[in-house]
């Protein structure tokens, strides 16, 4: 048995923004005497929308409503209503999240994903998103190879290291093809911040390939750092995004470079260097000759799109089957996690947080009925309602039965399992897909 969803990826990002429609295949991979275990067995791209150039207001403003022509459009073509859309990922990324009205965008478009949407920009979950849109994680699977991936946009690059499959790491570094742009004439018309003390270019000034080499080098020696290829220096940590989350670790290992992004196209392709009005050709011929293409390498099986299809395709899980919920009103979006390690915690725990939030805990496997009511009673004893509870261990139907027969009838109760999440977390959970929740985990970061 299995059920099809719609699911939408729109990626608004440093220099383009583009859209597109998959279907995912839900099956139950249990036999028929055991508890159901859904997974996403299939995703099949439906729908590609051409490449945008992400328009602008101003270099401090993204134009929402020509960002919303676009995805009126774009549904129009796809023959997609949004009642259709059973889940999904909005993102801002790179540069583009720093604009100033970045969220009012993200508020404009989340009503054109139906049911359940993700409004999000955060480089550890963009690493992620493209590194599976790009075929990166599947290639470390399949080859068991070490793989580090390399996302390299407009204004940023995002950083994945994968093990057999698994990422294990994410970074996030200013260094992308957009931090220089110029008109036809090449005069310059904006030189990102991030290149302050780096260089002495500025707007007005006229620049030729040859001026523009130094800078890419300068970039690329960075991303040669990140992968542990140059002896690290003040460069890498001058370029590293503030909103990483912590430091990246240059693989130990000998590993296959992969690369994504706008300037992955320039890295295999010689386009002549005003083409785009930046200097990713320039950038993508610097990786070309550096040491990240001296050893193995390869190029993503999507380059431009790796992160949307990410968004599409790759952004959604399914939590346990066995999961509980009363009165509660999906979608929830963007509900903040405290990770709890011991339950006597969860009143110190909650204090720092305002409004409401989802607490994750392990969990414990095959508990008896007293540990199940015990923990329902430490639970109780220092929340208010709602209660929601993510843990790892498959246990959610019994402890939330458990807090449902303590509580009065109107309290407002989710237990999901089998989700693994980590402290700064931000979840979004969708209405039931059979007899499971869509779960997508994310790293919400816009502030300026």
């Amino acid at each position: 048995m299995s059920e099809r969803l719609c699911s939408v990826g729109l990626d608004v990002g440093t220099t383009s923004t583009q859209l597109i429609v998959s279907e995912l295949v839900v099956e139950n991979r249990a036999s028929a005497f055991a508890v159901p275990e859904l997974e996403i067995a299939q995703r099949e791209i439906r729908y590609k929308s051409p490449v945008y150039f992400t328009p602008l207001l101003d270099e401090s403003h993204v134009d929402g409503e020509k960002i919303r022509e676009i995805v009126q459009e774009e549904y129009r073509k796809a023959g997609l209503q949004r009642q259709d859309v059973d889940t999904g990922a909005i993102i801002i990324t790179g540069e583009t999240s720093r604009k100033e009205n970045a969220r009012a965008v993200l508020d404009a478009l989340s009503d054109f994903a139906g049911e359940f949407v993700v409004a999000t920009a955060g480089p550890d979950l963009e690493s992620v998103l493209a590194a599976k849109g790009a075929g990166a994680a599947a290639y470390s699977e399949q080859e068991g190879k070490t793989v580090l991936h390399m996302d390299i946009g407009g204004g940023t690059s995002n950083l994945a290291l994968i093990r057999k499959g698994q990422i294990v790491n994410t970074g996030c570094l200013n260094v992308g093809g957009r931090l220089v742009k110029f008109g036809e004439d090449g005069i310059i018309s904006y030189v990102s911040p991030v290149l302050s003390g780096l260089c002495n270019l500025k707007v007005g000034d006229r620049v030729t390939q040859e001026d523009l080499e130094p800078v890419a080098d300068m970039l690329t020696q960075a991303l040669e750092m990140a992968a542990g290829l140059r002896e690290k220096t003040q460069l890498l940590d001058k370029l590293t995004t503030a909103e990483a989350s912590g430091g990246f670790a240059p693989p130990q290992e000998s590993v296959v470079l992969s690369f994504s992004g706008g300037v992955a196209d320039c890295i295999g392709n010689d386009f002549p260097w005003p083409q785009f009005g930046d200097m990713g050709p320039i950038l993508g011929q610097a990786i070309r000759r550096s040491r990240l293409c001296q050893g193995q390498f390869r190029l993503g099986s999507e380059t431009i799109r790796a992160t949307v299809i990410g968004a599409g395709c790759h952004s959604t899980q399914l939590s346990g089957s066995t999961v509980f919920y009363q009165n509660v009103q999906f979608p929830l979006k963007n509900v903040p996690v405290v990770n709890i390690r011991n339950p006597q915690d969860i009143g110190r725990e909650l204090r720092k947080q305002e409004g409401t939030a989802i607490l994750a805990m392990q969990g414990k496997a095959a508990p008896s009925y007293r540990e199940v009511t015990a923990l329902a009673e430490e639970i109780l004893g220092q929340t208010q309602a709602p209660v929601l509870l993510c843990l790892e261990q498959d246990m959610a139907k019994a402890l939330g039965q458990a807090l449902a027969v303590r509580t009065p009838p109107q309290a407002q109760i989710l237990c999901i399992d089998r989700v693994k999440v980590s402290a700064g977390s931000y979840l979004d959970i969708g209405a039931p897909v059979a007899s499971a929740l869509p779960v997508v985990v994310k790293t919400l970061v816009l502030e300026q």
